[in-house]
Order: structure tokens, then sequence, then C-alpha cells
């Protein structure tokens, strides 16, 4: 009889997880996720705890956390009898972050309302290529 294994391939992680394939290999070669123990013929075999942590990544990239925040909510998580103060930290500088491209956003939605406006009845007389040929060009 055939032992149980709570170990499985990177094609059911990648499914459990919702997580690429290459994403997944590409946060091992990185060290966000820790190699998992390969097969006699070299298949990537994950446990439950890879699940857990890919799943913590995800969802911190899910919320826009950098790969370097998400590291270190990674190791804060791996000591839970510390104050929170440190997550809450990195929580509201990237918030902070997130307000700022809200407000850029916002600019960037109120020149296209503008834009939109355009009632001209030839492109020589169009708003929106006037306002895009006004634009500086890049140094």
């Amino acid at each position: 009889m055939a032992q149980k294994t709570d170990k499985i391939v990177i094609g059911v992680l990648s499914k459990a997880t919702g997580v690429t394939i290459e994403t997944i290999r590409y946060y091992e070669r990185i060290g966000l996720l820790p190699a998992p123990a390969r097969t006699s013929s070299g298949y990537r075999q994950y446990d439950s705890g890879h699940v857990r942590r890919l799943l913590f990544i995800r969802r911190g990239r899910d919320l826009g956390f950098s790969i370097d925040a998400i590291r270190a909510l990674l190791r804060l998580a791996e000591h839970p009898e510390q104050p929170c103060v440190d997550a809450n930290r990195l929580t509201v500088e990237h918030l902070k972050e997130v307000e700022g491209k809200i407000e850029s956003l916002n600019r960037l939605r109120d020149a296209l309302l503008d834009m939109a406006r355009c009632e001209a009845c030839c492109i020589a007389e169009c708003r929106i290529i006037e306002a895009l040929a006004d634009i500086a060009p890049f140094p």
C-alpha cells in the first residue's frame, strides 16, 4: 500500500495559490520562497508550509507591497511574540505611497476629462491633439 504524502508538485501549488509557475520559480531564486525538497528525478516537492508562505506573498503583492516589504513582513511573521510596531510602520509607509498614487491618478483623470470635452469639428482644432502636442519632450 502506498504511503500518503502531503507533498505537491509545482503545477498543483500554482493552481492552489493562483501564482504562476514562473513566479514561483522566481520567488525561489530570490529566496522569498524556500527551495523545496526534490524527488530522485528532480521534481520539486512542496508542502503545506510552502502553500501558506506563497499565499502570504501573493496577498502582500495583491495589496501592492514591494518584494522587500514582503520579505520584511515574512521575517516579522516568523517571530509572532514581537510587537506589531514594525509591521504597522511598513503598512503606514505603503499606505502613504498608495495615497500619493491615488492623488496622481486623480490629477490624470481630471486632465483626461478636460481633454475629452473637445467639441472641435476637425483635428486641426482638436483640444486632445493640441494638449498632447504641447507636452515638452523628455530630456
